[in-house]
């Protein structure tokens, strides 16, 4: 299963999945949670809005021909007083529902970065490993800002353009039908020139947001990398990747730059073509005795309340369709599932086997085995190793057996029964993993003990302690001052790897896992530090199981068991001498 998200929108099409507006809107609408009280007020007040906007040039009309031709100079006082308590209101009911609409706007955010970060912590690592997290994090923050922003700001305009168009193109007829259609015919040609035009500027802007999540990959792997870059001094070729990055970002934002601004002109053209034309044909009206100076007055106003929403609605539509890119970029992880299902097993009794793999067959690419139909059995209590040289399948075999990828052939048994069947708690609390480069996050030693051990989150320091001393572990603590509490940066930012390596180690064994997996775990730990982590791995209880990958023969002097990783086979070596022949015999071949 591909979980590669940029297969599924190249840039230059369609989703192949066609997902309407009417369904993006329900689904967006299922974010607002709390507050959805409010978003249903808010909707009340932009009516409201709308209708005490649309008074008003009625009321300008009516003063025109009732009060002001007649020098009735009380009646347009009265009139005055009246449009005045119209706009105050307007103002509050404006004001009203642009608090209430930025609330609903920022829950929904807040909801549908919820709902992303937890869907991405439900998916497989094989999710990670095809998609770059500088375009995951891009998706989290850019585009569903982009989302936000319509929905707290542009949406509260385009339904009050779209209440106050209405209610214009209502007045505009019952005011005169012949000329209202007049004055309106160039609304026809923009609907018909905004239909045509929409998936050309959604094309735009998903190009853009795809760039612009290239760009945040490619700063991101350059700054994680940067050591790297500094000690070969290829900094010219860190400039020349971000360089083609942030050119192609560049282009594609000016395209949709220019896509979003292409509806602005052509509206405003249209309203004024719309306002030209109840101005001659209105004074045509008003010479042959069938209007009105006032009612002329209240048409062209009506004309400029449904022109002008239309100009919004221009710059808006934009805006809609660059939360509509966002969202089928959002969609895309939110409609991802985990291969990595529960199935439902018994346990075979027959089987007396810790870890069974039977005809096990696994590829990440698909007509590229890594391993091909491996069977093998290990027991409690016995030390394994993982021999074989690079890209072999040692970790593979180790990341199968945690079941971080499940085989696509063949069963992984533990305790007799199909891994799959053990949910992720039962599952990681009989098995600990400690890989070659080890993760830390910010905060202090202690933080990163506990995480994944939630059995011990409520203890303190001091029980934590004796846990440690229990599985002999509290030695290491002497190597970071501070203890406990010693604080750590960023990614383990100014520990050596050994240290990193010890306090994953102390994260690992505290949990007293049944089979304990060790990825060249000692590989970068200082000769003192690794023969004291195997006095301690010696001390574990008779019954856990360890497996050790290494390419360094010395670090499986006392494995109880060798095998002999590569080329798609896992095969028993025999004696520690078995292990050396075979490796030279496969240094000769290659």
């Amino acid at each position: 299963m591909s979980y590669n998200l940029n297969t599924k929108y190249d840039g230059e099409k369609s989703t192949p999945t066609k997902i309407t507006t009417k369904v993006i809107l329900s689904r967006l609408m299922t974010l607002v949670g709390q507050e959805r009280n409010n978003l249903y007020i808010a909707i009340v007040f932009i009516f409201i809005n709308s209708g005490l906007n649309l008074i008003a040039p009625y009321l300008m009309g009516t003063a025109v021909d009732k009060y002001i031709v007649t020098n009735n100079y009380d009646g347009l006082v009265r009139i005055s007083i009246i449009l005045l308590g119209v706009f105050l209101l307007a103002l509050v009911s404006g004001y009203t529902q642009a608090q209430l609409m930025g609330r609903v706007g920022q829950r929904m955010m807040y909801n549908l970065r919820n709902n992303v970060f937890s869907k991405l912590q439900d998916l497989p690592i094989s999710f990670f490993t095809e998609n770059k997290s500088g375009d995951l994090i891009s998706r989290i923050n850019n585009d569903t800002d982009k989302i936000n922003q319509f929905f707290s700001q542009s949406l509260v305009q385009f339904m009050s353009s779209i209440f106050t168009m209405i209610g214009a193109g209502i007045f505009l007829i019952t005011i005169d039908a012949k000329l209202a259609l007049a004055a309106l015919t160039p609304a026809l040609l923009l609907l018909f020139f905004t239909r045509a035009l929409s998936p050309w500027v959604k094309k735009q802007n998903a190009q853009n947001m795809k760039s612009t999540g290239s760009l945040s990959a490619e700063i991101q792997e350059s700054l994680d990398n940067f050591k790297v870059i500094v000690a070969f001094n290829r900094r010219d070729y860190f400039r020349k990747k971000f360089d083609d990055a942030n050119v192609e970002n560049y282009k594609t934002a000016v395209k949709a730059g220019i896509a979003n601004n292409i509806f602005t002109p052509v509206f405003g053209i249209s309203s004024n073509l719309g306002q030209l034309i109840v101005l001659a044909f209105g004074i045509y009206l008003i010479t042959i005795g069938q209007f009105s100076v006032g009612l002329l007055i209240s048409f062209l106003a009506y004309i400029a309340q449904f022109y002008n929403p239309l100009r919004q609605i221009a710059a808006l539509w934009a805006s809609f369709q660059v939360a509509l890119a966002g969202w089928e970029r959002i969609s895309q992880i939110m409609t991802q599932e985990n291969n990595l299902k529960l199935v439902p097993d018994k346990a075979d009794l027959k089987n007396p086997f810790l870890i069974s793999f039977q005809n096990v067959t696994f590829s990440y690419i698909a007509d590229k085995e890594i391993l091909s139909n491996v069977s093998f059995d290990l027991e409690r209590g016995k030390i394994y190793a993982f021999v074989g040289p690079t890209g072999g399948g040692k970790t593979t075999t180790a990341s199968l057996i945690a079941r971080l990828y499940d085989p696509t052939d063949g069963k992984v048994l533990l305790y007799g029964k199909d891994i799959r069947s053990y949910n992720s708690s039962d599952r990681t609390a009989k098995i600990g993993f400690i890989l070659q480069e080890p993760f830390l996050f910010t905060g202090s030693i202690r933080d990163n003990i506990l995480y994944g051990n939630a059995c011990f989150i409520n203890l303190t320091d001091e029980e934590l302690l004796n846990e440690l001393k229990e599985v002999n572990l509290d030695g290491l603590l002497e190597r970071f001052e501070g203890g406990l509490n010693a604080e750590i940066k960023a990614s383990g930012e100014g520990l050596s790897l050994g240290q990193k390596q010890i306090i994953a180690f102390m994260r690992a064994v505290i949990r007293r896992p049944d089979l304990l997996i060790l990825d060249e775990a000692t590989a970068n730990i200082d000769t003192v530090t690794e023969q004291l982590l195997e006095d301690i791995l010696r001390k574990l209880p008779k019954s856990a199981t360890r497996i050790v990958i290494a390419h360094r023969l010395n670090t499986i002097e006392n494995a109880d068991e060798i095998y002999f990783v590569n080329a798609g086979t896992v095969t028993k070596a025999g004696s520690m001498q078995d292990a050396v022949d075979l490796l030279l015999q496969r240094k000769r071949q290659s």
